[in-house]
């Protein structure tokens, strides 16, 4: 009996071990999740300070978002300068509070003009109507661009998605660096809290409905140290971007 058992179990090693490399080899094989590739950002030596660079200036004609479906056009307010040391204080709270002092209107189904100022505080800042060349929008492209501070700083976006027909339960989809908050025709939909990377699809919404006509997405994010930089699109019930839309800034 000792004999054949010893005959067998090279067999049976033989097997396990096989299994093993199997399951390495798999688990190799699944890798790690994918991420979406960012622009890099400005090298030193860059003094251009220009938008074009990344950004085209948005026109009257509607755009459509992007193949993956990314919103690519936004209203961007300039930055609110803030004094944030570090990221890891953007809870719920402080979210939903700093947003609701530096708001630049209650009315979150308002529609800004290119162009147009705010006043927040003491600061006078600058509405852009912008085009990203990226499926994200970089804010630190942005505030490069024009010369603005890159770090420490509240961001407010507007957007306007045009819909041929009613669309339901959809899922607003957004990632950023680091907090943000987003509203849908006037309600939140979708808050980020905490100290984020900008990976796509990070945070999804409840489930929405996107009315047929004009519905207006309003959108804050909250940045310390770090670049800043955000995307958002629209999931269906599936999980697939819904591009039966039209996106424009007025």
């Amino acid at each position: 009996m000792e004999r054949k058992y010893n005959k067998v179990l090279p067999f049976i090693v033989f097997i396990v071990l096989s299994g093993f490399q199997f399951i390495g080899l798999a688990a190799f094989a699944q890798g790690p999740p994918q991420r979406l590739p960012l622009p890099p950002i400005p090298i030193k030596g860059d003094t251009t300070h220009t938008l074009s660079k990344h950004f085209s200036m948005a026109t009257a004609a509607k755009i459509a978002p992007d193949a993956k479906g990314f919103i690519q056009r936004w209203l961007v307010l300039e930055p609110v300068k803030k004094e944030i040391v570090r990221n890891n204080i953007f809870t719920d709270n402080y979210l939903r509070t700093t947003f609701s002092a530096d708001n630049f209107s209650v009315d979150y189904t308002t529609i800004p003009k290119n162009g147009e100022t705010e006043k927040i505080g003491t600061q006078e800042l600058k509405w852009y109507a912008l085009d990203s060349k990226a499926f994200n929008f970089n804010l630190y492209h942005f505030t490069y661009a024009l010369n603005k501070p890159k770090y420490g700083i509240l961001v407010w976006l507007v957007t306007v998605i045009n819909c041929p027909e009613e669309i339901r339960n959809v899922r607003l989809a957004a990632g950023c660096n680091s907090g943000s908050l987003w509203w849908l025709n006037g309600q939140e939909a979708l808050l980020l809290s905490g100290d984020r990377d900008m990976i796509a699809d990070n945070g999804t919404s409840a489930r929405l409905t996107l009315k047929k006509g004009k519905n207006i997405i309003r959108g804050a994010v909250i940045n310390g140290p770090g670049m800043a930089n955000f995307c958002v699109r629209f999931l269906d019930e599936k999980g697939a971007p819904v591009k039966n839309l039209s996106i424009s800034y007025e």
